[in-house]
């Protein structure tokens, strides 16, 4: 049997209390176990997962990630949330933090980006349900309208693969949504991605980054 999802993701970070409060305050993550001062390991608030995120402490000397600048690495790690209402509230909550850093809409995807307390950054995002994409997926990155979006799909419409409709894809139809690599939507052959500051133009994740790290 091929590979079914990503199970879990491991980050270093400095402060593993300080990395375990923002995630649980921020996103509703809750410690299942934790070795003080070294590590943890955190469940999402609705997974039966025995861990969805790992954290893992370097200490206060450690540097700032350079992946995407000067060395390869991790770009993002995307969270998905069930209903716009919940995006909108944890945009609020990314804003009152200083964690937010974007939010564009991608088509089939309504995205927030941000940065937790080491510069890391993330996503969560509402992904639209497949009966109510259009025939053809318009690719695109452009500024997200939350309040614009709620009229339009409803504020506690199940998304993406909450959607009890939601078909499973066929791997080999290129019938499944759009990959984070497809125009519109991840690194460009520049190696940024255009992306929209809340309210704002469209910026690059490098110039992101390094306003926000």
């Amino acid at each position: 049997m091929p590979v079914q999802r990503l199970n879990h993701a491991v980050l270093y970070v400095r402060d593993v209390d300080r990395s375990v409060a923002f995630y649980s305050d921020a996103l509703g993550f809750r410690t299942k176990v934790a070795i003080p001062g070294r590590a943890a390991f955190l469940q999402a608030e609705d997974s039966t997962n025995d861990h969805d995120l790992g954290l893992f402490a370097l200490g206060s000397a450690a540097g700032a990630s350079q992946a995407g600048r000067a060395t390869v690495g991790l770009y993002h790690l995307a969270w998905e949330v069930d209903t716009l209402a919940e995006l909108k509230r944890i945009a609020g909550v990314l804003a009152e933090r200083g964690a937010l850093v974007g939010a564009s809409d991608h088509g089939s995807t309504k995205a927030l980006y941000a940065h937790d307390p080491d510069g890391i950054e993330f996503e969560v995002s509402w992904l639209v349900p497949a009966e109510l994409l259009p025939e053809t997926v318009e690719l695109v990155t452009r500024p997200l309208d939350l309040d614009a979006e709620i009229a339009r799909y409803g504020a506690t419409t199940p998304g993406g693969s909450a959607s009890p409709s939601r078909p499973r894809p066929d791997p080999g139809s290129g019938g499944h949504r759009a990959s984070p690599f497809t125009p519109g939507h991840g690194p460009s052959a520049a190696g940024s991605s255009p992306r929209h500051r809340p309210g704002g133009s469209v910026v690059s994740a490098t110039t992101e980054s390094d306003e926000h790290r």
